[in-house]
């Protein structure tokens, strides 16, 4: 077995004394906080409904993965119409009050019955706005006394919020001071741009939470929650993007391990995946629900006897689409996956530093002439997210940590989506199969706060400095990834 996202004000003229006033009024809504920081709480006048949800689509659930169950227990969601607003600034709008009485545990690696979603956590009425960070907030492992817990706990002695692994052994998720400062959802991971509440409207935003990339394997066995989430307005239809990955010579599901995400490309051509999941052994999937706008889907497998299959892309599909079948491309030499290994390095210039590092396996393809980098999901024992630590092998002034990522050794193939069939997909590209590793520094225990000086770093060199080439069956050694300028 393998384991493993304003108003428009019209110029007008004013009397001097409705200036004033508006002056005044101004002013009067900057709020302060009882920690005394101060943000300019900019929602307008009046309330509008949010109903909020969360879902994961789990990607390394076993026998994929090593977690039969990934438990966490929530006590709050909030939003904010700062994209600056830090832990202790007031105006944070509670969106799930129900919470805070009854908090609910739920397992992240469940499968949602009849519906789209995981679990609805909650309906309330919020000031308008256009609201740019999300967070939820987790009960901690080892709460106050007279706390509201859960009724029951499925984590038992491990705390409230905890991993059951592949031989049913229960590990807890630290969360140090996630438990008070929430699990962030940036501007950057809001899908579609800020969640805007009007006036006597009803909106449903949905939180996918990806606990297969938010969970860090410490070097002493512990198990940390490093947050990968994202967030999104939806429809109340639950509208999502369907399809079945296929052996494209038999047309029929491939046995073995089928990844696949959906993503959007950045303002640099980047994807940046927004869900993924492990497709049916039926081949199918179902992404949902996602918010409105166009996406990518980029499907990857190993069959149980070891053959790779080359990555698929299927470019520009609008949510609500049913995309049909995903044609895979096996690997003509049958030898397995691809694999690189790296080390990832973080130091404060004088000293070392501990730094969660996200990582990402990117392709590029060539769309017309413009060059677009797919993020490829990873497989099996691949480690999506590291924890730089002390180490004898270390260099100098540093923390280090060594990384495994498992993918396919072959070039994608890709297509536009037609609607209503007749999507052609390109050939594989002769040569060489090259890759590009980014990775991501944040601060640990953190709830996602970017760190280091840049916080990402692209590889695209082995350690022999020369373009990072795979090979089916093979290890291949990346360039060293350091990151510089970390804080403490």
């Amino acid at each position: 077995m393998r384991s493993q996202l304003a108003a428009t004000r019209k110029g007008v003229s004013f009397p001097a004394f409705i200036l004033a006033f508006l002056t005044f009024v101004s002013l009067s809504l900057v709020i302060t906080s009882c920690g005394g920081t101060s943000t300019e709480f900019t929602s307008g006048s009046g309330t509008g409904t949010v109903r909020v949800s969360l879902s994961d689509p789990p990607s390394c659930k076993f026998p994929v993965g090593d977690f039969k169950n990934v438990w966490v227990t929530i006590r709050s969601v909030q939003a904010h119409v700062s994209p600056t607003a830090g832990d202790g600034d007031g105006a944070w709008q509670e969106l799930a009050p129900n919470l805070a009485d009854a908090p609910v545990q739920l397992d992240l690696m469940a499968t949602p019955q009849n519906s789209c979603v995981l679990a609805q956590l909650g309906v309330t009425e919020i000031p308008v706005g256009a609201y740019q960070q999300i967070r939820l907030l987790l009960v901690a492992n080892n709460p106050a006394a007279g706390s509201p817990v859960p009724s029951t706990n499925a984590c038992g002695s491990q705390g409230f919020n905890c991993a059951v692994l592949s031989d049913d052994s229960i590990k807890r998720l630290e969360l140090s001071s996630q438990a008070n400062t929430g699990l962030k959802i940036p501007p950057g991971q809001i899908v579609g741009g800020p969640i805007t509440v009007e006036e006597g409207e009803t909106i449903d935003l949905n939180i996918d939470f990806n606990a297969c990339a938010s969970i860090v394997r410490q070097g002493n066995g512990q198990l940390r929650l490093r947050p990968t989430l994202t967030a999104g307005q939806v429809s109340s239809a639950s509208t999502g993007i369907s399809g079945t990955v296929v052996d494209s010579v038999t047309m029929m599901p491939i046995t073995g391990e089928v990844q696949v995400a959906v993503q959007q490309a950045d303002s640099t051509g980047v994807g940046r995946i927004v869900m993924q999941a492990a497709a049916g052994s039926n081949g199918s999937f179902n992404f949902c629900p996602l918010p409105s706008g166009t996406y990518d889907i980029v499907a990857v497998a190993t069959s149980d006897a070891d053959i790779s299959f080359g990555p698929t892309a299927l470019l520009g599909v609008p949510a609500g689409s049913s995309v049909g079948n995903i044609p895979l491309i096996a690997d003509s030499l049958s030898m397995g996956p691809a694999t690189i290994s790296g080390e990832a390095t973080s130091t404060t210039g004088s000293a070392g530093v501990s730094v969660d590092v996200g990582l990402s396996a990117l392709q590029t393809i060539d769309v017309s002439g413009a060059m677009r980098q797919l993020n490829i999901p990873l497989q099996g024992d691949s480690t999506p997210v590291i924890a730089t630590e002390t180490g004898a092998t270390c260099p100098a002034n540093t923390f280090c940590k060594m990384y495994t990522l498992i993918v396919p050794a072959a070039n994608p193939s890709f297509g536009t989506f037609m609607m209503g069939g007749g999507t052609m997909f390109s050939t594989p590209a002769a040569g060489d199969v090259l890759f590009s590793i980014e990775g991501r520094a944040f601060t640990p225990m953190s709830g996602g706060t970017p760190n280091c000086s840049p916080s990402f770093v692209l590889i695209n060199m082995d350690s022999t400095d020369m373009p990072l080439k795979v090979t089916p069956a093979t290890t291949t050694a990346a360039k060293r990834m350091d990151f510089v300028g970390c804080t403490m």
